[in-house]
């Protein structure tokens, strides 16, 4: 069985790189499995990307922002003003929230996670 010899694990592809394949592909007929092969990306992956840029336009090959941690802006402060203490404390609790909505049980200063698995609703 044929397996394809990966460069990097999750490379990055920017909307003009994406865009410029595509349009290769599209416009000047290349076949698909030539630049997968030569870009060494899978078929299913560039077939997102042509179908996402017919059906939406550039736009459609815009990269996604991933929402990453919220608490992180405060972690790496020394010092904080008292409305970004406030803002952090908040925060903690909105997460604890979601946590205690979704079943998970929170025991001491939020190191050790447990989900309740119960079938009790009442329990939670």
């Amino acid at each position: 069985m044929y397996q394809r010899k990966k460069e990097k694990p999750n490379r990055y592809w920017s909307k003009d790189a994406k865009l410029k394949l595509v349009k290769e592909h599209l416009e000047e007929k290349i076949p698909s499995t030539k630049i997968c092969q030569r870009e060494n990306i899978s078929n299913g992956m560039f077939f997102n990307w042509v179908k996402k840029y017919l059906e939406c336009g550039e736009s459609g090959l815009e990269n996604a922002r991933k929402p990453g941690n919220p608490l992180c802006k405060y972690l790496h402060k020394k010092e904080l003003t008292e409305i970004e203490k406030l803002e952090y404390e908040n925060m903690k609790l909105r997460i604890e929230n979601e946590r205690l909505k979704k079943g998970y049980i929170v025991e001491g200063d939020g190191q050790i996670v447990m989900f309740n698995i119960s079938k009790d609703k009442n329990m939670k």
